[in-house]
Parts: structure tokens; sequence; C-alpha cells
């Protein structure tokens, strides 16, 4: 019984003390905040289904906007850069942005460099941080066999759809200043459209395998993981900058957008090039 009651007696004298260790602690830190930039990828390796012979990034005028455009994007003081690479690749990309900020090296021909490097410098980090998972790819191919074998009706429908929107990225890409492709890879409904085109091949084999559910599966799988390391990046009072292409975004958004412990900023007006004479107060 003397045991019982000094235990108890030593319970609530914890309780009792709490409040005045959660004072003594401090404030809580700020929820992280994390901002999505959706890209076209600069170096086109052309592995989408949709195909498009990309902007020339490296004219004078897209270097300038690129170089304004790191500036706006370093303004949100990212305490970390994720860039879509692989985290096998880190040690390659810490010796590039190195020889990048030490004026050794020039910037490669993708996003990943000429705004994430260029980002990073601006905001004085000491590296990229990559979180790609491309281990776990878009298993698309044993249902476009499926489609072929089985369903010519939605073959020559999605043949078409994807004509059409590679002849809709040509012209945009041909046409429009990359601001406005920025922009693009940035609206919402693009990324409504983007994830609409997996709804499109999700009831293939429904009842019968449902390879087209496990197809459109494997893509966010994907994602999944690549928002877990946006997770283990965005710890508390962290400020991060996520640059990966606009696929890959318009579903991390929508993780982000239900992430009680994480805060989205919009990247939008940072899209915004700086009109001339510099930015009215």
């Amino acid at each position: 019984m003397v045991f019982r009651n000094s235990w108890y007696g030593l319970l609530l004298l914890g309780i009792v003390a709490l409040p005045t260790l959660v004072r003594a602690s401090g404030p809580p830190s700020e929820p992280a905040k994390v901002m999505m930039l959706g890209v076209f990828h600069f170096a086109n390796p052309g592995r989408d289904m949709v195909k498009a012979t990309v902007a020339d990034v490296t004219t004078a005028g897209n270097q300038a906007y690129l170089a304004g455009l790191a500036t706006r994007l370093a303004a949100f003081r990212p305490t970390a850069v994720l860039v879509e690479c692989v985290r096998s690749a880190q040690p390659r990309h810490d010796a590039a942005y190195a020889a990048y900020r030490s004026g050794t090296a020039q910037l490669a021909v993708n996003e990943t460099q000429q705004i994430g490097y260029r980002v990073a410098r601006e905001a004085g980090l000491d590296a990229v941080t990559c979180f790609d998972e491309d281990e776990v790819h878009w298993q698309g191919g044993p249902m476009l066999e499926y489609i072929a074998a089985r369903e010519p009706g939605l073959k020559a429908e999605m043949d078409a759809m994807f004509a059409s929107l590679s002849g809709r990225e040509s012209r945009e890409q041909a046409s429009l200043g990359l601001p406005e492709l920025l922009r693009l890879a940035n609206d919402p409904g693009r990324d409504r459209e983007n994830k609409g085109l997996y709804l499109l091949t999700n009831a293939v084999g429904a009842g019968d395998g449902f390879i087209g559910a496990d197809a459109s599966a494997s893509w966010w799988h994907r994602n999944f993981r690549m928002y877990a390391n946006v997770q283990a990046a965005a710890g508390p009072g962290s400020r991060v900058l996520v640059i990966a292409g606009s696929g890959h975004t318009a579903i991390l958004r929508d993780l982000l957008a239900i992430d009680g412990q994480r805060q989205a900023e919009d990247v939008l007006p940072y899209l915004e090039p700086e009109p001339a004479g510099g930015r009215a107060d």
C-alpha cells in the first residue's frame, strides 16, 4: 500500500509539473512550409507518353529569366531544395553543385541544375537533395499490351488523345515563353488533366486481374515514396522547395494539401518575371 500511494503521488506530481515543463520548453515550432514547383523536363529524355520538342532554355532571354526566378525562389528562404534525382546520385550532385558554386563548372541543361542549383546557391545552401524513387516504375507495359490485344476501341481512343496532347504541347513549347510554360506546368487544371489520364485506363481488366488499376497504383506508389522523402526533409520550422516534373507534382500537391503537419506555399506568384525597372513597392 505504501508503494502504491508513493507511485500515485509521483504520478500526480508529474501531471501537475507537465504544464510547467511544456512552458519551459518554449512555444512549439512552426509547421514546415513546402513549395512545389512543377516543370517540364528541360533536357527531355522522351520517355513520357506525351512527346514534344521542348523550348531551348539556354537562350539569353531564358537564362535571364531563370536567374531572376532563382532570386525570387530564394526569397522563400528554403532550408532545403529537393530535386528529381535518385538518392544514389547524391554524391554526383554534391560534386557537381560544389563545382558550380566555386565557379569551375557551367550548369547542365536540366531543371535540376538550371533551377535547383541556382536557388540553392542563392539561398546559401551547401547542397541540393535528391528525393526521387524511380526504381518503382510505372507498370504500364503489360496494361498497354492488354489493351492492344483486347480493347482496340480504347487503344484507338488513347492513340488519338496522346497525339492531340503531344501536338498541343509541341505548339506551346514552340510559341510560349518560359514563364508561361512554367505557369502551365503548375496550373491546377493541368494537374487534374494529368491525373485523369490514369483514370482513363484504371478500369482495364476490372474483375479480371485489375491490370489497369495496378498500373495506376504503381505510379502513385512511386509518388508516395517521393512524398515520404519530402516529409523526412520537411520537419517543423523548415522551408522546403520541391522541384520535379509536373506529372509528379500533380500528385505530390494533393498529398501536401491533406498533410496536417505541413503547409503549402503557392509557387505561382514566384513565377512572375520582374517588370522592367524592377518591382514597384
